[in-house]
Formats: structure tokens, sequence, C-alpha cells
């Protein structure tokens, strides 16, 4: 199943900080190619060490390097790099700090995402799959300035019981257990999103009900675990 990446063991125990700097930046590197951000309006983090590394303030992807990537506390106090971090890092240390299981976040602008965010609309459970964020919907968190506590406050609540959200006016944010996990479900949100704007285009969807997404939300905590299917 697509997304199944997201219910994996976090890898970032087992990586070196040499190589979870250069997966951030190739991740940063590949958001425009994939259409989820253009310039240095993305950003990218992991957690290393007990401490955060993350994309730099104002930086285009491809300049990028090893030099670039700026090591936080998950406080968000600068533990190395010499570039600012990106300005986005409160909602990273917020998250980081609130859900255990947050080992790596994407934040995209990403086009039909944020055409939904600037509508300050959820994605609803139009489809089965909007079960990959963790709940029966994608909430949309209100409006903040970007960068500010108030932006991360507002996250951590769209965030209650999901991996995914999008932000009023903004963009989407999603997490999981390593960086190819929280890419994986950018991506999806996008899809989602994408699929959800053009059925507005022909009307209402039918949603599906509570009972409906509870069992798709079970289903998918055991799909492609060979040692349940034996």
């Amino acid at each position: 199943m697509p997304g199944e990446a997201h219910r994996g063991m976090s890898s970032s125990a087992s990586k070196t900080r040499k190589q979870t700097v250069q997966q951030i930046i190739e991740t940063a590197q590949g958001l425009e190619m994939l259409g989820l951000s253009l310039g240095t309006s993305g950003n990218v983090s992991e957690k290393s060490d007990g401490h955060f590394l993350i994309t730099p303030s104002g930086v285009l992807p491809q300049r990028l390097n090893a030099d670039s990537i700026v090591e936080l506390e998950l406080d968000g106090t600068h533990v190395s790099g010499e570039l600012k971090a990106s300005s986005e890092w409160p909602f990273h240390s917020a998250i980081y700090q609130s859900r255990s299981e947050a080992q790596a976040i994407v934040h995209v602008h990403s086009p039909y995402a944020t055409a939904l965010a600037c509508l300050h609309r959820e994605i609803p459970a139009f489809h089965y799959m909007i079960a990959i964020a963790g709940g029966h919907n994608i909430r949309c968190a209100p409006y903040a300035t970007f960068g500010s506590d108030a932006l991360a406050e507002h996250v951590l609540r769209a965030l209650d019981g999901r991996a995914a959200c999008l932000l009023a006016n903004h963009g989407q944010i999603s997490f999981g257990a390593n960086l190819e996990a929280a890419l994986d479900l950018a991506r999806w949100v996008e899809e989602l999103a994408r699929q959800y704007c053009l059925a507005l285009q022909v009307g209402e969807p039918v949603l599906l009900g509570q009972v409906e997404m509870a069992e798709v939300i079970k289903k998918f905590k055991s799909y492609g675990n060979q040692a349940d299917q034996v």
C-alpha cells in the first residue's frame, strides 16, 4: 500500500550524523522536482542524537551543503551551524517535543494543499486514503504569522491524533518515523488535496462516515504486516 513507510521503525538511531545531513539535503533538493515547493519555501528536519537537524533560512536547496544544515536542541537552542535555522523551526521544535513518534518533518507549500489551506478548508473523508494521516480528516490549522509561537500552537492542535495538517494561507506539514515516511506522507496529502479539489469542481463529494473510517484506520494498522497474513 502506498504510504506504508510511515508505519516503519525509525531509522534515525542507526544513521550517522553525516548520513542524516545528506538525506536532509537530498530531500530538500527533491521538493521542487516533486512539485511540492518552489525555491526556499519548504523546510526539512530530522532528529539526530537527541537534537534535530534542519535546513537553513533563505538558502536555495541547490546551494545546500553539509555546512548549511543547522543543529538545534529539541527546545530550539542552537547547537551548531553557522547559518540561521529555518524561520519555521518553532513548529518543528514543538512537534518533536510533543510527539515522540515524530522523527522527521517535511513542510511544503504544495499547490493543491495550499489552495485548500487558503480557503481554510480541511480535507474530509471523501476518500478512504485520508486515514493515511491518522484520522478521518486532515485538519487545517488557523492562520498565524510564519515562524511564530502562535503558529506552532495551532499546528500542535491540528496535529492532535494526526501526522499531517494544512496551515491556513500557508501550506502543509507532515511527519513520520523517518524522512522517507514524512516525504511520502507529504506527497499523499498533496495528491488527496488534488483529488478533493477535482471532486469539488463537480459537486460536494459524498463523505465516508465515522464507522467506515474507523474500520479503515484499524486495517491500516496491520496492513503490510506479512506475519499477520500467514
